[in-house]
């Protein structure tokens, strides 16, 4: 069986290299413009990357990460997350994490009248409005009345791979380019690809960073490690389905389903992190790459980097 040559951009560590790195940055602007034309104003033409841990207000408190922030010349602010694993009010997510980075500004000294505008952009590979039949969908604030878009500093835009079905031939947009790229990425042919690309040298540069041969081997091993870790958090939710709907059964209860699955996932969040920094740390990927992908304190990751060394045997989460 053939190698595929491109390498899946849904996975963490692929897409944060290609959206998330400097080295790239060109990239991401290129998407934003794609995506976003039509309900941003200014074109962007520059960003900034900004450290993806939102910090708590207290210590309590659980610590936000988004996979991409950045903010462009204007001072908006851009959320860009890849969401591969069904979530349960994964859009009131979506608000939350656009009001923490709005409220941010304030906390750093800025005035209400200064505040800057926050999209927050998802591609999610399921479907997160079943009643809505186009695969990208805009949000904004309206008065209800005259539908006067008063309210300008939340865009909310996002993209159900599920329900984007064209193929290579069918391509029309760049922004129809770029779905076929985070669905089809890692299954394209170099024949398909000339027919793709056109004279885009942007979209033909995204492709080239998925290709493996140009992949380090720390960030191979990263990938696969990932890979792997995605894999099993699939299986773990099929779990946690099955069960859910087996204590509805034996309780009568129709919340069954809905209780095994948060159960799992309120459990599984922190035991995944630590467990996807372990296979990385047996894949000898360094530490930087490492916090990367799993954006646990770096602390942590040193310290079971020393219990992995010294206790191989014992290590199980």
């Amino acid at each position: 069986m053939a190698i595929a040559k491109y390498l899946d951009p849904k996975n963490d560590i692929a897409f944060k290299k290609i959206f998330g790195s400097e080295k790239n940055k060109d990239i991401l602007i290129h998407f934003l413009n794609d995506i976003l034309g039509s309900f941003k104003k200014n074109h962007i033409v520059d960003v900034e990357f900004l450290p993806t841990i939102l910090n708590p207000e207290t210590a309590i408190q659980k610590q936000s990460i988004v996979d991409v922030l950045c903010k462009d010349k204007n001072g908006a602010k851009y959320i860009i997350e890849m969401q591969v694993s069904a979530t349960k009010g994964f859009e009131k997510r979506a608000q939350y994490y656009a009001a923490k980075v709005y409220g941010d500004q304030a906390r750093i000294g800025e005035e209400y009248h200064d505040l800057k505008e926050i999209i927050f952009l998802a591609i999610a590979d399921y479907v997160i409005f079943p009643n809505k039949p186009h695969y990208k969908s805009d949000h904004i604030v309206l008065d209800k009345i005259t539908y006067e878009h008063d309210l300008k500093d939340f865009f909310f835009t996002f993209i159900e791979l599920p329900k984007f079905n064209k193929n290579h031939e069918e391509l029309f947009s760049l922004e129809e380019k770029w779905c076929y790229f985070f669905k089809h990425a890692h299954q394209i042919t170099e024949e398909d690809l000339k027919k793709i690309i056109g004279d885009d040298n942007i979209i033909h540069k995204a492709y080239t960073a998925l290709n493996q041969f140009h992949w380090t081997d720390e960030e191979l091993r990263a990938y696969e490690a990932m890979k792997r870790e995605m894999m099993d958090q699939k299986a773990i939710l099929e779990y946690k389905i099955d069960e859910g709907k087996a204590i509805g059964k034996v309780e009568g209860r129709i919340e069954g389903e809905a209780i095994g699955l948060e159960k799992g996932r309120i459990e599984g969040i922190e035991k995944e992190k630590m467990q996807t920094a372990k296979r990385l740390l047996q894949a000898g990927c360094g530490i930087d790459l490492i916090v990367q992908a799993t954006d646990l304190p770096r602390e942590q990751i040193e310290d079971l980097k020393k219990y992995i060394l010294e206790e191989p045997s014992a290590v199980n989460f």
